[in-house]
């Protein structure tokens, strides 16, 4: 690495740092930039089970840990099927407050995105036949004010005005829920009468993907998932919802699951950083080709050259194999090292000022706290089972699905999954576990 100045290296960590924000990967662009070769396994099944299904209306379950990388997949899966498929993928929690969150708002949701994503591919659609739908989409979100017409720019506008109430406006997304609560049928009417458009004038098949319904509370997705997973699979088009892996153990939802997607439900592995086992050892090793993935990863946006290398395998060892988890800590370490730099004179010596194993481990105790903070007895008791044994003593109890939907407790999988507690709390269950 080259000689630079402080204020030179205050520009670099300052670039290192907004290049390790938590942005999805959501457009050719960003995927170009940031994204590696990652789980092409579960990129090549989603595929498969969209071009293989023998019905057009088929469902699919994806799921997997919080940062473990889904988005970034399916937008890459979005990309993968853009030529044959009329792809609609959108975020829920960007659509709907999570508090509104259910089956109606979910399928009305998915009404709208079809129709926006018809006005971005300059999908031609009748004029007349688009301002009834129009009309439809801004009596029911009371959105009469901007006069509807068969222009373009109107109708983009238009839906544009439609997406920001349902995504601000409480008392319209409450209305809308009471409306369709006792006529999903109508709804779904209403939704299968606009996809049919929207495949007639794309001549392609309709795909929606649905990203982060599996960051709805775990009630919510309860509701919505076994109490009215009937009329979320009513749509005639494909559609892949994604779910918390916390979802796959719950005894009620999983069979429903099952029945309802024929089997098509996908979890996505997290990076098995090492075999089970071999963490618990003085100094284990880790599986180099998961090191390599996580240093291509982060050589993506920061330079490694800024790293001490016995600081950079313990980024990657704290991390666990969880994609988010490399960055966060390494972002928390970027921050430190601005503090430092900002602290020296301008003519200061900066040459051996690097991202050390002393930076990493305050950027660690950091992410740690935030961590541990909302952990109770019960929480340790269920992390000491699973470091001593790489399982809970109940796969299903609600407290550990907690556990597991948030990140204290990583899911791998060989011939049969198992678990481990965060690396980052190893050091916190070992307190716990010495006399």
């Amino acid at each position: 690495m080259s000689q630079r100045t402080r204020n030179q290296l205050i520009e670099v960590f300052r670039e290192a740092a907004n290049n390790l924000e938590l942005f999805p990967l959501d457009n050719a662009s960003t995927l170009d930039r940031f994204a590696i070769e990652y789980d092409l396994e579960t990129l090549e099944e989603l595929a498969a089970l969209v071009e293989d299904s023998p019905s057009q209306s088929s469902k699919i379950i994806f799921s997997g840990h919080t940062g473990c990388g889904k988005s970034t997949l399916l937008a890459a899966l979005a990309q993968k099927l853009h030529d044959r498929f009329f792809v609609v993928r959108f975020s829920i929690a960007n659509t709907i407050e999570n508090a509104d969150v259910n089956h109606v708002t979910i399928l009305f949701a998915i009404a709208l995105k079809i129709m926006q994503e018809a006005e971005i591919q300059n999908v031609t659609i009748s004029p007349k036949i688009k301002e009834s739908l129009l009309n439809w989409f801004a009596k029911k979100t009371k959105s009469e004010e901007l006069k509807v017409t068969g222009e373009a720019s109107i109708g983009a506008k238009l839906l544009e005005l439609i997406g920001l109430k349902l995504k601000v406006d409480a008392v319209i997304r409450q209305e809308i829920k009471q409306e369709f609560e006792r006529k999903v049928s109508e709804l779904v009417a209403k939704l299968n009468e606009i996809a049919a458009i929207a495949n007639g004038a794309s001549g392609k098949n309709i795909l929606v993907i649905i990203d982060d319904i599996d960051k709805l509370e775990i009630p919510v997705i309860r509701d919505v998932f076994i109490n009215n997973i009937k009329a979320l699979f009513l749509p005639n088009l494909q559609i892949i919802y994604t779910l918390p892996i916390s979802a796959l153990h719950d005894k009620d939802i999983v069979p429903i699951l099952e029945t309802e997607t024929s089997d098509r439900i996908v979890p996505m592995r997290i990076l098995k950083l090492y075999k089970k086992g071999e963490s618990r050892h003085p100094d284990p090793t880790p599986v180099m080709e998961i090191v390599d993935k996580l240093e291509k990863l982060l050589a993506k946006r920061i330079d490694l050259e800024l790293f001490e290398p016995e600081a950079l395998q313990k980024v990657i060892a704290y991390s666990g194999g969880v994609l988010r988890e490399v960055i966060r800590i390494v972002q928390q370490s970027c921050r430190i090292c601005l503090r430092q730099l900002r602290s020296l004179p301008e003519d200061g010596d900066v040459s051996n000022l690097k991202i050390s194993l002393t930076v990493v481990e305050e950027a660690a105790n950091n992410l740690r706290l935030q961590m541990s903070r909302p952990l109770g007895k019960v929480d340790y008791e269920i992390l000491k089972t699973v470091y001593q044994y790489y399982a809970p003593d109940d796969p299903r109890d609600s407290e550990f699905l907690g556990l597991l939907k948030g990140l204290p407790v990583l899911e791998y999988r060989n011939a049969r999954e198992w678990h481990d507690v965060h690396p980052l709390l190893w050091q916190l269950v070992q307190e716990r576990l010495t006399p």
